[in-house]
Protein backbone atom coordinates (compact mmCIF):
# COMPACT_ATOMS: atom_id res chain seq x y z
CA UNK A 1 0.00 0.00 0.00
CA UNK A 2 2.88 2.63 0.55
CA UNK A 3 1.72 5.49 0.69
CA UNK A 4 -0.72 5.21 -2.45
CA UNK A 5 -4.17 4.82 -1.64
CA UNK A 6 -6.49 2.59 -4.07
CA UNK A 7 -10.18 2.98 -4.92
CA UNK A 8 -11.11 0.54 -2.08
CA UNK A 9 -9.13 2.15 0.64
CA UNK A 10 -11.08 5.72 -0.15
CA UNK A 11 -14.04 3.47 -0.16
CA UNK A 12 -12.99 2.31 3.38
CA UNK A 13 -11.62 5.70 4.61
CA UNK A 14 -15.15 7.56 3.58
CA UNK A 15 -17.14 4.69 5.28
CA UNK A 16 -14.85 5.40 8.39
CA UNK A 17 -15.68 9.54 7.76
CA UNK A 18 -19.02 9.10 7.89
CA UNK A 19 -19.52 6.76 11.24
CA UNK A 20 -16.35 5.39 12.47
CA UNK A 21 -18.06 3.04 14.69
CA UNK A 22 -19.35 1.32 11.24
CA UNK A 23 -18.58 -2.33 11.94
CA UNK A 24 -15.48 -3.86 9.65
CA UNK A 25 -18.33 -6.62 8.59
CA UNK A 26 -20.83 -3.71 6.99
CA UNK A 27 -17.62 -1.51 5.17
CA UNK A 28 -16.78 -4.97 4.02
CA UNK A 29 -20.22 -5.51 2.75
CA UNK A 30 -20.41 -1.69 1.11
CA UNK A 31 -16.58 -2.49 -0.81
CA UNK A 32 -16.63 -5.98 -1.32
CA UNK A 33 -14.18 -7.62 1.27
CA UNK A 34 -14.75 -9.59 4.01
CA UNK A 35 -14.19 -7.97 7.57
CA UNK A 36 -10.92 -9.50 7.86
CA UNK A 37 -9.28 -7.94 4.79
CA UNK A 38 -10.88 -4.77 5.55
CA UNK A 39 -9.39 -5.01 9.66
CA UNK A 40 -5.99 -5.59 7.51
CA UNK A 41 -6.36 -2.42 5.46
CA UNK A 42 -7.20 -0.67 8.45
CA UNK A 43 -4.37 -1.58 10.38
CA UNK A 44 -2.51 -0.93 7.52
CA UNK A 45 -3.64 3.04 6.74
CA UNK A 46 -3.50 3.62 11.17
CA UNK A 47 0.50 1.96 10.76
CA UNK A 48 1.11 4.77 7.83
CA UNK A 49 -0.57 7.45 10.08
CA UNK A 50 -3.20 7.88 7.16
CA UNK A 51 -5.72 7.33 9.96
CA UNK A 52 -4.95 9.35 13.17
CA UNK A 53 -7.52 8.34 15.13
CA UNK A 54 -11.08 8.27 16.21
CA UNK A 55 -13.46 10.38 17.85
CA UNK A 56 -16.91 10.91 18.80
CA UNK A 57 -18.60 14.34 17.46
CA UNK A 58 -20.71 16.19 20.07
CA UNK A 59 -23.42 18.46 19.65
CA UNK A 60 -22.08 21.77 20.94
CA UNK A 61 -25.32 23.00 21.51
CA UNK A 62 -26.87 20.11 23.51
CA UNK A 63 -24.45 20.29 26.17
CA UNK A 64 -24.72 23.93 26.61
CA UNK A 65 -22.16 25.62 24.18
CA UNK A 66 -25.41 28.03 22.21
CA UNK A 67 -22.35 30.67 20.23
CA UNK A 68 -19.97 29.29 17.76
CA UNK A 69 -17.33 31.58 16.65
CA UNK A 70 -14.63 32.17 14.56
CA UNK A 71 -11.71 34.38 16.21
CA UNK A 72 -8.98 36.16 14.66
CA UNK A 73 -5.80 37.52 16.25
CA UNK A 74 -3.04 39.86 14.74
CA UNK A 75 -0.47 39.37 17.90
CA UNK A 76 1.42 42.26 19.40
CA UNK A 77 4.91 42.36 19.13
CA UNK A 78 6.49 39.81 20.79
CA UNK A 79 3.10 38.50 22.56
CA UNK A 80 2.66 35.44 19.56
CA UNK A 81 4.83 32.69 20.98
CA UNK A 82 3.17 33.31 24.56
CA UNK A 83 -0.20 33.30 23.03
CA UNK A 84 1.09 30.00 21.30
CA UNK A 85 1.93 28.84 24.37
CA UNK A 86 -1.44 29.50 26.24
CA UNK A 87 -3.75 28.63 23.62
CA UNK A 88 -4.11 24.96 24.14
CA UNK A 89 -5.28 25.72 27.88
CA UNK A 90 -8.03 27.74 26.45
CA UNK A 91 -11.36 25.29 27.16
CA UNK A 92 -13.36 27.43 23.92
CA UNK A 93 -10.70 26.45 21.40
CA UNK A 94 -12.23 23.92 19.20
CA UNK A 95 -9.95 24.42 16.23
CA UNK A 96 -6.49 27.06 16.04
CA UNK A 97 -4.79 27.42 13.10
CA UNK A 98 -1.47 29.57 12.48
CA UNK A 99 -2.46 31.62 9.53
CA UNK A 100 -0.39 33.40 6.47
CA UNK A 101 -2.04 37.36 5.43
CA UNK A 102 -2.60 40.42 8.48
CA UNK A 103 -3.72 37.93 10.85
CA UNK A 104 -1.75 35.48 12.61
CA UNK A 105 -4.25 32.85 14.11
CA UNK A 106 -7.49 32.38 13.56
CA UNK A 107 -9.58 29.98 15.60
CA UNK A 108 -12.84 28.26 15.98
CA UNK A 109 -14.48 28.55 19.89
CA UNK A 110 -17.81 27.40 21.63
CA UNK A 111 -19.05 29.54 24.43
CA UNK A 112 -22.06 29.43 26.17
CA UNK A 113 -23.71 32.77 25.67
CA UNK A 114 -22.77 36.28 24.48
CA UNK A 115 -21.39 37.49 28.17
CA UNK A 116 -18.71 33.54 27.98
CA UNK A 117 -17.85 35.76 24.40
CA UNK A 118 -16.67 38.87 26.31
CA UNK A 119 -15.18 36.98 29.01
CA UNK A 120 -13.27 34.86 26.25
CA UNK A 121 -12.08 38.45 24.15
CA UNK A 122 -11.21 39.87 27.33
CA UNK A 123 -8.31 37.21 27.52
CA UNK A 124 -7.39 37.31 24.58
CA UNK A 125 -6.60 41.18 23.76
CA UNK A 126 -3.71 41.13 25.97
CA UNK A 127 -1.88 39.00 23.25
CA UNK A 128 -3.22 40.73 20.17
CA UNK A 129 -6.30 42.48 18.38
CA UNK A 130 -9.13 40.26 17.54
CA UNK A 131 -12.14 40.57 15.28
CA UNK A 132 -14.69 38.13 16.24
CA UNK A 133 -17.17 36.42 13.37
CA UNK A 134 -20.74 34.78 15.30
CA UNK A 135 -21.56 31.72 13.41
CA UNK A 136 -24.73 31.50 12.14
CA UNK A 137 -25.33 28.10 10.77
CA UNK A 138 -22.99 25.33 9.26
CA UNK A 139 -22.89 25.29 5.58
CA UNK A 140 -20.30 22.15 6.13
CA UNK A 141 -19.13 20.46 8.93
CA UNK A 142 -16.66 17.93 8.93
CA UNK A 143 -16.64 16.96 5.28
CA UNK A 144 -15.60 13.77 4.59
CA UNK A 145 -12.15 13.82 2.42
CA UNK A 146 -11.98 12.21 -0.38
CA UNK A 147 -10.14 11.16 -3.53
CA UNK A 148 -9.01 14.11 -6.07
CA UNK A 149 -8.36 13.36 -9.59
CA UNK A 150 -4.49 12.59 -9.05
CA UNK A 151 -5.46 9.89 -6.66
CA UNK A 152 -7.78 8.36 -8.49
CA UNK A 153 -6.97 4.62 -10.32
Amino acid sequence: MKNKLDSINWDILRALQANSRTTFTEIGKQVGLTAPAVAERVKKMEDLGILEGYRAKLSFAKVGYQLKAIITLRAFMGKLNPFLNMVPNFDEVINCYRITGNENIVMEVVLRDQMHLEKFIDKLIKYGETRTHIVLSDIVANAPLKPDKLHEN
